[in-house]
């Protein structure tokens, strides 16, 4: 039980770590491309003033006025920026340093940057061939003269990268501070919605071990919320248990009706023939009571080849290459054709309502001649004497319907669930069927379940229906057979 919690909560703290660890690393990148290429925009912007400013204050060609190295003063002071002026040969005539005699002025700068700086403004990771330190940041523009189509010189800003992130990596670090938070609140969430989600699954764990032992009656209780994944997981779980539940109780009344059926004329056949070894029965009356172990003999017989022919059935109709397209009408007229004597003795009406065109269907012939078959012996077993019997045949939504209707005795209410299991006989059957083992119905569904379909069946008011379907198949037609009717003067069956 722990191991599913644990498994849960590891895996989840896992994944909540790698999304934090992936968003911090995609945060840290980007912001850091951000800052910097905000601050390179606004050095440029400040290169701009500074060159639109000295251009303004430069007397003649001259750039190394007090007044124009106080303005860049100024505005290296408000931006932390480190600002110079050079004429238009690259030499420094004004810095924003406050030492008037700072260590830049007269320096040259590298003709090959001079000579990149134009309409296009100038932006390197450069020292300026030594003129710093270190590298740095730099923007340049040229300064035009007044009203003249010539540079007087270059503005140059420029700043270090640590420096650029200073304001970065404060933000970092509270970001990072919240970031553990976070996590850490995360992780608790996450242990507690882990425990709160392995507790079903520890309880259908549990569950699932009673089954192993037998005991199909635990069932896992509900969440507050049964329509989300977990709710819809316990459902089908107790859906689940009720089937087995039910599997189980199926079983255990199979192996009852078995036993009832087997054990049945197994003491009928050894009282007999004690009785007829022992000389309790008298010679006179032997042969009587042969013919009853005969007829015992004939029954187990009969429960063993139905039941070995269910087993057979159940394989054929699972094989798909079974499968052939043939017209179902042609097929109940065959099939119907056998019932003629047993209909005949009973002065049955058969109402075969088919179709003029060909239904064709794609499914195991032979199979589904047995359907159609188990199907009408039931029918005629159980129609009262000049009863009507109706077979209709129809299409409709991509199937092809099939229904078998007859009139006498209906199948109690209460047996209409079981109606399809294993050895199950009605009422009616257990007092009109004698010889029958309850099997024919149960071949019915199987049949029909190997072949994806589905049967239905309702009784009362007098009348019996069952109705199956089966895949319709695209095929050339063919004309269909002429179908022989019987018509008897019936009253208020139909």
């Amino acid at each position: 039980m722990k191991s599913i919690f644990l498994r849960n909560f590891f895996a989840t703290a896992l994944l909540v770590f790698v999304s934090f660890l992936i968003i911090a690393l995609s945060f840290v990148g980007i912001g850091r491309t951000f800052v910097i290429s905000d601050y390179r925009s606004k050095m440029e912007n400040s290169a701009k003033e500074v060159a639109r400013t000295a251009s303004a204050i430069a007397q003649g060609d001259s750039l190394s006025s007090w007044v124009l190295s106080m303005s860049i003063s100024s505005v290296s002071h408000s931006t932390g920026d480190h600002i110079f002026i050079t004429d238009a040969d690259g030499v420094i005539v004004s810095c924003s340093d406050k030492n008037p005699m700072c260590e830049h002025l007269g320096v040259t700068v590298p003709e090959a940057v001079i000579s990149s700086i134009g309409e296009t403004p100038f932006d390197a990771l450069t020292d300026l061939g030594g003129l710093y330190h270190s590298r740095r940041y730099v923007a340049a523009v040229p300064i035009p003269a007044p009203g003249r189509d010539k540079v007087l010189g270059y503005a140059f800003v420029s700043n270090q990268v640590d420096k650029m992130l200073d304001a970065w990596s404060a933000f970092l670090m509270i970001t990072a501070i919240v970031g553990v938070g976070v996590f850490f609140a995360a992780l608790l969430v996450t242990l507690v919605y882990s425990r709160h989600m392995s507790k079903p699954l520890d309880e259908m764990a549990a569950a699932s071990r009673k089954f192993a032992r037998g005991d199909f009656s635990v069932r896992v209780r509900q969440t507050e919320d049964p329509a989300d994944e977990m709710g819809a997981l316990i459902d089908s779980f107790n859906k689940m248990a009720d089937s087995l539940e039910q599997s189980e109780l199926r079983r255990s009344e199979f192996i009852a009706n078995i036993s009832h059926e087997l054990r049945t004329p197994m003491t009928t056949i050894a009282g007999f023939a004690d009785g007829i070894l022992d000389g309790t029965i008298p010679p006179e009356e032997e042969r009587k009571y042969l013919i009853s172990i005969r007829d015992e003999t004939r029954r187990l017989s009969r429960l063993v080849r139905d039941m070995l022919g269910v087993s057979q059935a159940k394989a054929r109709a699972a094989d798909a290459s079974r499968r052939t397209v043939f017209d179902v009408s042609e097929l109940i007229v065959q099939t119907l054709l056998s019932f003629e004597g047993r209909a005949t003795r009973k002065n049955l009406d058969v109402d075969p309502q088919l179709p003029d065109n060909p239904i064709l269907v794609r499914a195991d012939k032979d199979a589904i001649t047995q359907v159609i078959y188990n199907l009408l012996d039931n029918a005629v077993k159980f129609a009262a004497p000049g009863s009507c019997l109706i077979l209709k045949l129809y299409k409709g939504s991509g199937k092809a319907y099939v229904s078998v209707k007859d009139f006498g005795e209906t199948i109690p209410p209460d047996d209409l669930p079981f109606i399809f299991d294993r050895f199950h006989k009605s009422d009616r059957s257990r007092s009109m069927d004698k010889d029958g083992v309850g099997l024919g119905l149960y071949l019915v569904k199987t049949i029909l379940n190997s072949h994806d379909e589905d049967i239905a069946v309702k009784s009362g008011d007098g009348m019996t229906e069952f109705v199956f379907t089966l895949p319709l198949a695209e095929a050339p037609g063919r004309q269909a057979p002429a179908i022989p009717r019987r018509k008897h003067e019936t009253e208020g069956k139909e």
